[in-house]
């Protein structure tokens, strides 16, 4: 039934092109923005555990996949086919363990083999495949993580905090000197270890930050209502009232 209707889905997408004005008049860079506009929204519907949204984000995301083959075959670049030959080659290539002989003793095992795989295919670096377009977090994050694959790494999260109070107190050093370009780079550096040592304590900075952004939004919000709803203007608010209804949203 997939395989149905996955054709039908296929046809319709070439039949666009061919009809449809708008659609026709697409590149590859034209459609760059919808296609990470989508994936956000992927993104959104797992973190609101929104099944029946996510089940149509889903879709969104995969009419990207087959308009930008569609593309693509028109120009005699690639086909559709040759894109799911390559990435189910690429997956029974990277799991030796499920689709070969070669025996692991845990996910640790299997994520070194994953990164000697990857440099196999003719990659330079244990870094590459990170996306310079990632959210700053998330991309130092997945940096850090692959180095620490190869054993760049501190041997243990006490060392790595260690890092993050050295950081803290070249910020304030820059900040006292008043050197603002020192400041900026010893602020980065701050994030980075934070980002660093937040793998040794399982958390995801993205994570964190987006839940922690959300959850500002959500108190700063509540503060607006309720001055509405008392008849005063936020803007000749007074920091007490505000910070009085900031402490009421918390509870609630």
């Amino acid at each position: 039934m997939a395989e149905k209707e996955f054709t039908k889905f296929v046809e319709i997408t070439k039949r666009l092109r061919k009809e449809c004005p708008w659609d026709r008049e697409q590149t590859h860079a034209s459609i760059r923005h919808s296609l990470i506009e989508e994936t956000y929204e992927v993104v959104e519907a797992i973190d609101n555990n929104d099944i029946e949204e996510l089940k149509k984000e889903l879709g969104d995301l995969l009419l990207h996949v087959v308009f930008h083959s569609n593309i693509a075959e028109e120009k005699d670049e690639f086909t559709l086919k040759e894109v799911i030959e390559q990435i189910s080659a690429k997956l029974v290539y990277r799991h030796p363990h499920v689709f070969g002989e070669t025996k692991v003793d845990g996910v640790d095992h299997i994520i070194k083999n994953w990164e000697k795989l990857k440099l196999s295919e003719g990659r330079e670096s244990v870094l590459e495949g990170v996306p310079k377009e990632l959210p700053a977090l998330l991309r130092a994050h997945r940096l850090t993580d692959k180095a620490s694959r190869v054993g760049f790494d501190w041997e243990k999260k006490e060392d790595a905090w260690k890092k993050v109070e050295e950081e803290m107190h070249e910020l304030h050093h820059a900040i006292e000197q008043g050197d603002q370009e020192k400041v900026e780079g010893e602020f980065g550096d701050l994030l980075f270890a934070l980002v660093n040592y937040s793998r040794f304590i399982r958390v995801n900075p993205e994570n964190a930050l987006r839940q922690t952004v959300e959850k500002f939004v959500t108190r700063f919000q509540y503060i607006e209502k309720r001055l509405k709803e008392m008849g005063k203007d936020i803007h000749s608010s007074s920091l007490e009232e505000m910070d009085k209804l900031w402490e009421e949203a918390k509870k609630k």
